[in-house]
Formats: C-alpha cells, sequence, structure tokens
C-alpha cells in the first residue's frame, strides 16, 4: 500500500512554504490512541537516531516528550487542543530555536517518521486502514512543517 503514497522530501532551499494541516479525517481514521502510538514509536526511533542529542537524554523524559508531541499533532489535525491545554501556544519555531536543527537533521526526522507511518499504520493489521489521501496530506504537512523548523545551515 505504501506505494501508492509519495514520501518524496521537498529539498531545503531555505524557504517557507505555506502548510496545509493534515485533513482531519486523517485522525478520524488513526484515532487519539493511534496518533500516540504513531508518536511513541517515532520517539524510540529518535531516541536512537544520530540525531538523538536534539532531544532528551533519559528515555522517561523523551516519551514524556513523545506525549507533548502527540498533543501537537492531535490538535494540528483537528482533534482536541491538548498542546494549547497542557503548553501554551505552540509557536514550533520559537521552541525549537536552542536547537541548531539543521537540513540533514531534517532529513534524519522524516525519513524516521516514514519509518514510522509505514510500521504503525501502512502495515498495522487493524481492520480499519486509513485512505490513501489522508496518508498523504499528514505526509505532506511533516514535509513542510519540517521546512520551517531548519534554523542552521552549516
Amino acid at each position: 500500500m505504501f506505494e501508492q503514497i509519495d514520501f518524496s522530501i521537498t529539498p531545503f532551499d531555505g524557504s517557507n512554504p505555506p502548510v496545509t494541516k493534515p485533513n482531519p479525517s486523517f485522525l478520524e481514521c488513526i484515532g487519539e490512541d493511534g496518533m500516540r502510538e504513531l508518536l511513541r514509536d517515532f520517539y524510540i526511533k529518535l531516541f536512537e537516531s544520530p540525531i538523538a542529542h536534539l532531544f532528551e537524554d533519559e528515555f522517561e523524559d523523551m516519551m514524556k516528550a513523545s506525549e507533548n508531541s502527540a498533543d501537537f499533532f492531535i490538535q494540528i489535525c483537528g482533534g482536541k487542543k491538548y498542546f494549547n491545554q497542557n503548553r501554551g501556544a505552540p509557536q514550533m519555531r520559537k521552541r525549537h530555536a536552542p536547537f541548531a536543527i539543521t537540513p540533514t537533521a531534517r532529513l534524519h526526522w522524516l525519513t524516521l517518521f516514514e519509518q514510522s507511518i509505514k510500521e504503525k499504520i501502512l502495515n498495522s493489521n487493524t481492520e480499519r486502514k486509513c485512505p490513501v489521501d489522508d496518508i498523504q496530506s499528514f505526509w505532506r504537512y511533516l514535509d513542510i512543517f519540517s521546512l520551517w523548523m531548519v534554523n542552521t545551515v552549516a
């Protein structure tokens, strides 16, 4: 099924194209629990990755960060505003400013997210499958959103 999804990555050129939020039906399909599971899996990969230094040192702290991230993605996909309730306005560029996020780090981040999507959503044995258009809209969001997070070119 993932051959139907275009996991291409927009090359970094320093621009910040408009970001389109994912289809709300993506969250409806995977549910809040599915989003939390996806983000937990993704953060475990990050914890063991070449860009782990950008994240929490302790595994428990990393899992808390995955919950915050899940709150953000649930909200951005049209769900409850958990992130705003627990952490305030997202302001993601500002929150990421202290970390040197390079175009290479972005590629690692996206590659690991792609792996998690393939494992947790596309290879899922659940009877409820997400439509390709919904998964594609989530990927497009991640791709463009990640361009906005790059703050270091060297």
